[in-house]
């Protein structure tokens, strides 16, 4: 992430906390709310493995998100759209890596792993999960209505 707008988008991103996340199913789409973390420009959480979003991201990888705090002014909207893969993360290393991410920036993670027995049970079922984006589009309406700049991520 090199370039000014990937700083940008990171920078937006690390400033907010929760992604609408769209997944898609035998039943059609689906739009879940979830907290995130970064990164880089990947996004991660944690959810429970049954949940119809990670049903589906095990069946079908392709998801789309968006991030924007909720405006009453139009001229001032900033957000982001992102297509991706998302993926359960498998790997132990790897999982607790990204897991002790997203519990450094969620303290209450860390208080689930250690709070009564059913909450610990709770959170031992949740997958980690990450969005590795493909493409990700920033609107800055304070540019000019409906300014876009988008970012093309190679594989």
């Amino acid at each position: 992430m090199t370039s000014e707008l990937g700083r940008q988008i990171g920078a937006f991103l690390s400033a907010h906390h929760v992604m609408s996340l769209a997944s898609l199913g035998a039943g059609g789409p689906h739009a879940t709310s979830l907290f995130y973390a970064c990164d880089g420009l990947a996004l991660l959480w944690v959810s429970d493995p049954d949940t119809q979003h990670s049903r589906e991201i095990d069946a079908d990888p392709r998801v789309a998100a968006t991030v924007a705090p909720d405006y009453t002014d139009f001229a001032v909207i900033r957000g982001v759209q992102i297509t991706g893969a998302a993926r359960r993360i498998v790997a132990a290393d790897e999982r607790m890596r990204l897991l002790a991410q997203l519990e450094a920036r969620y303290a209450f993670l860390g208080q689930l792993a250690s709070g009564p027995p059913k909450l610990r049970e709770a959170y031992a079922r949740t997958a980690v999960y990450r969005l590795q984006p493909a493409r990700i589009v920033l609107i800055d309406n304070t540019k000019g209505f409906g300014h876009k700049e988008t970012l093309e991520i190679s594989p």
